[in-house]
């Protein structure tokens, strides 16, 4: 391979392979040394302290939140707020100083709800900071020091062990054994095996053995390395610096209701200044016709409105919790429910993150493994029935002996609770060999070992010896197909081209191919050389292992697709793996290609829009390479959530309309940046969660359908009366005749409408909400049937309250005067509308048919808000100090019953319109999705040799 010339600069380009400008992977030891002017003695402290003043610590920059001042100041500046703070400035500078102190309250209430919501925003930039460790071990002119890590350079020299985080990004100029644990950068479910030897220079991220990455975790083996690249050049740094840059974005309820807000804050506006011309060309006095105008102003704006969303969406943060999907901001819940694509890692979400032997051969047959993870249930089948330990070939017994023998792991625990200590793919040997009936610590107990030669990347192999249970001794090989295969004799049943077909036919399935061999060795030997591991090996098979899908995510991926979400699959793993585990997903068809990351990068923002649309499989996926696919799918107009556990998978994470990070072996980076934690790391539930979200949106828009009819009907109420109502010669001032008082009318959109309200947050959820096709991002909250529901409701509820005020008002007045008339009739006005939202509100359980269809007793909360509200009101008319601060009367049973009777219209009114309305729906739109074809009918070839015994 060409290197690249040396940078004329030295070190001053030596900015890292975050910046891209060289490729240190591919460059020998040497020339990394030359290009960044050090050596295997290190710098000398002089050039340290130089290089740290030019480059600056090795540190994370942390990024600023927002201050409480301007979180506070985004909760009052709002349409509403505004309109309200004004209304109550005026009614105190008028003498109404009860209806402005009431509205303030109000306000403060709205503004704190906010708040608190917001300032419990997390951090995520700070929680990178915190993977950087603090000491290193470093050479400096020949003498090893402890540093600490925040004074490292380009040219240091670093000597770390099992145990160690990274504490900079370095190229490798030494190593023994050394294994890297990388998953929170490359998304690998197993550590990367790391040595000096030059790759690749098109190598991706997790394809860079020669390189380690600051804030990544050595699990085993030594190794010494040359810094590269420090704080934010590194590769955790430039993930830093996308994740600042992504941006949280609205959600699809949050933008539609702010823009509800400014058309209804405009309409009110134009709105109080015509009723303030009327009530003046009417003949109104000027302080009047500003009380109306105010009025107008609080009983059209949904003062409980943003209450009721901010309680329903907590509502929807308990449920979720209880289906394990922790919530960390509120607006996630309802955008779960508009979600159409769902990209999501790999490792331990859709699998189980168990490596899993589920494929043997033999050079005389082929076997499948049954039964996935860590517990030993399963068996072994050979084209047919299971095969008992008594009925187990040799070949094959001998195969999973040798295999669990040559291995460091261990399986501990039981009854449903196991655990595996070691490394995962030696683990899935061990239980595959337990699936078989081979009880592996009694095997090890009989067949003592002797001597070992450890796994070493540079081999690629592990080497045992052992007693063999007689007068020999056994050498067990176990490594890389090719590199095992290159040491064996092969008798002619099967050739060499026979063996690696065989590998490639496994890689194909996605499988993890390890091969096992094995020969006597004379009983004096006692210690193992490499050259006792050097040809004469007889092969005795492979063992094709994998991560296996979840059941439970299966079918989770069929749920999302019959409710027409995308389900894509964005892993740091091999391509082959990642297809064939989007195969048995129902992802894709099998034999569909999936995309690497390498191709992905080599696109343009047009070609990478296509490429997101049309692929559901994405493999060997770089930090940048998810954030453009995340960016790419929303410019396309989807609502994307994301999933992911590591480090790479933050700034996607952030970017996407919903971040979902893992619970269980999620990074403090991830669940930082995430919207939503899932505490069981199963993809099974975000379908539950997104059919949470469904549900919640529902009864959001049965609220806000509930709602709108009550602030129209009033402000319908209002109009008619400074256009109609005459007006009084009070003690010699013109008095406008009002059917409600301001008070009055905060009263039933606060008290009242919110206690009704509420109960609907509560509702089940409808049979048919994972059969429908995603919303449209776009689609108007306000749809033609809230329009027109609203304009129904409301039209009834004002004729209702204004013909009963009209009524009981000209029946009292000439027996109790002015005064009381007044009172009794708007009394009786604020109980014909009470009456109705209580009726509405029944009709409102279900927004498409008859109550029956979720229960009359499925939601006790809504008998709850009726009888509270019952109380209430009556409170409302009979306490005296209620009755002094709202400026209400007592009523007649006789009056109370007419308005409860007037109330009742709505029922009969509204299911006529949902009968018609029902005739012209179609019903939802299901997408079925091809399932997974089963696994390949092998026919084993005949024959069989004799074994060592087992």
């Amino acid at each position: 391979m060409r290197e690249p010339p040396p940078a004329a600069s030295g070190v001053e380009d030596a900015s890292g392979p975050a910046s891209g400008a060289v490729p240190w992977h591919a460059l020998s030891t040497e020339r990394a040394f030359e290009r960044l002017e050090s050596g295997p003695s290190g710098l000398a402290d002089e050039q340290a302290r130089e290089r740290l003043s030019r480059h600056g610590p090795n540190v994370l920059e942390r990024q600023k939140g927002e201050g409480p001042l301007k979180l506070l100041w985004r909760q009052v500046n709002s349409p509403f707020i505004w309109v309200l703070i004004v209304s109550a400035v005026l009614a105190v500078v008028m003498g109404k100083v009860t209806d402005g102190l009431v509205v303030a309250a109000v306000v403060v209430l709205n503004t704190l709800i906010g708040f608190v919501q917001e300032f419990r925003a997390g951090k995520a930039i700070e929680a990178l900071s915190r993977m950087v460790p603090q000491n290193a071990t470093v050479v400096r002119a020949g003498h090893k020091r402890a540093v600490p890590a925040a004074e490292l350079v380009p040219g240091d020299v670093v000597e770390i062990a099992a145990g160690d985080k990274v504490p900079a990004d370095m190229r490798l100029v030494g190593s023994r054994n050394l294994q890297v644990e990388e998953a929170a950068l490359t998304g690998e479910s197993v550590p990367a095996a790391k040595q000096p030897s030059v790759v690749a220079e098109d190598a991706e991220l997790g394809d860079r053995t020669s390189v380690v990455f600051g804030g990544t975790l050595v699990t085993s083996g030594v190794g010494q390395a040359v810094v590269i690249a420090t704080g934010g050049a590194t590769e955790l740094g430039r993930i830093s610096e996308m994740l600042s840059e992504a941006t949280d974005l609205q959600t699809p309820l949050t933008k539609a209701l702010a823009s509800i807000a400014k058309v209804i804050t405009v309409a009110i506006l134009v709105v109080s200044v015509l009723l303030l011309g009327v009530g003046l060309w009417r003949g109104y006095d000027l302080s009047e016709a500003v009380v109306v105008a105010i009025t107008l102003a609080v009983a059209a704006i949904p003062e409980g409105l943003p209450a009721i969303v901010t309680i329903a969406l907590a509502i929807g943060v308990q449920r979720m919790a209880a289906r394990r999907a922790v919530i960390r901001k509120l607006p996630a819940v309802e955008t779960l429910g508009s979600t159409t694509v769902i990209c999501s890692d790999k490792t331990g979400t859709l699998t189980r993150n168990e490596m899993t032997v589920q494929a043997l051969w033999t050079p005389t047959g082929r076997y499948t493994v049954t039964g996935v993870g860590y517990a030993p249930r399963g068996e072994l089948r050979r084209d047919g029935p299971a095969l008992s330990e008594s009925l187990l070939p040799d070949d094959a017994k001998e195969l999973l002996l040798a295999g669990a023998l040559c291995n460091d792991a261990a399986l501990e625990g039981g009854d449903g609770d196991w655990r595996m200590t070691g490394d995962p793919t030696e683990g899935a040997l061990v239980v595959a060999a337990e699936k078989a009936g081979l009880r592996v610590e009694e095997s090890r107990a009989r067949f003592t070992r002797v001597d070992a030669i450890p796994f070493e990347s540079e081999n690629q192999f592990m080497a045992t010896l052992h007693d063999d249970g007689r007068e020999g001794r056994v050498l067990l090989l176990k490594g890389a197909p090719e590199v095992v295969l290159a040491r064996c004799e092969l008798d002619g049943v099967v050739s060499r081209e026979d063996v690696l077909e065989e590998v490639e036919r496994l890689a194909r399935r996605g499988m993890r191919v390890l091969a096992v061999a094995s020969r006597q060795v004379p009983e004096a030997k006692d210690q193992l050389a490499l050259e006792d591991v050097g040809g004469g090996l007889e092969l005795l098979g492979l063992q094709g292992m994998m991560d296996p899908p979840r059941e439970e995510a299966i079918e989770a991926v069929r749920a999302c697709h019959e409710a027409g979400i995308v389900v894509k699959m964005i892993t740091g793993d091999h391509l082959a793996t990642a297809e064939a585990i989007g195969a048995k997903l129902g992802l894709q068809e099998p034999g569909m290609p999936g995309v690497a990351g390498a191709k992905l990068g080599a696109l343009d923002d047009t070609q990478l829009a296509h490429v997101a649309e049309s692929t559901n499989v994405f493999a060997r996926v770089a930090p940048e390479h998810k954030l453009r696919l995340v960016r790419a799918l929303q410019g396309r107009g989807h609502v994307v959530a994301m999933t992911g556990d590591g480090v790479n998978d933050a700034p996607a994470l952030k970017q996407a309309n919903i971040g979902v990070a893992m619970g269980i072996t999620g990074t403090a980076v991830s669940k930082e940046a995430a919207d939503i934690v899932l505490t069981d790391d199963n993809f099974a539930s975000i379908a539950a969660a997104v059919e949470e979200g469904r549900r919640v949106y529902d009864n959001l828009i049965k609220s806000l359908a509930f709602v709108l009819p009550t602030n129209l009907g009033l402000a319908l109420i209002l109009l008619c009366g400074v256009a109609f109502f005459p007006i009084q010669d009070i003690g010699g001032k013109a008095v406008p005749l009002m059917a409600m008082l301001p008070t009055q009318l905060l009263w039933i959109n606060l008290v009242a409408t919110v206690s009704l309200a509420l109960p609907l947050a509560f509702e089940a959820r409808e049979p048919d909400v994972m059969r429908r096709r995603p919303r449209r991002p776009d689609a108007p909250v306000l749809s033609h049937f809230v329009v027109m529901r609203t304009g129904l409701v409301a039209l009834l509820m004002a004729a209702g309250a204004i013909g009963l005020f009209l009524w009981e008002y000209s029946r009292e007045l000439p027996a109790v005067g002015h005064a009381r008339a007044l009172a009794e009739a708007q009394t009786m006005a604020v109980n014909t509308v009470i009456s109705f939202q209580i009726f509405y509100m029944v009709m409102c359980r279900t927004l498409t048919g008859s109550v029956r269809k979720v229960g009359l007793f499925s939601n006790p909360t809504v008998f709850m808000g009726i009888g509270a509200l019952v109380l209430l009101q009556l409170a409302f008319m009979y306490v005296p100090f209620m009755r002094r601060i709202f400026g209400t009367a007592p009523l007649s049973l006789e009056a109370i019953g007419l308005s409860v009777l007037v109330g009742a219209v709505v029922l009969p009114a509204v299911g006529l319109e949902k009968w018609l309305r029902g005739r012209k729906d179609g019903g939802p739109v299901q997408r079925p999705r091809a399932r997974e074809r089963e696994d390949e009918d092998h026919t084993p070839p005949p024959g069989r040799r004799e074994r060592l015994p087992a």
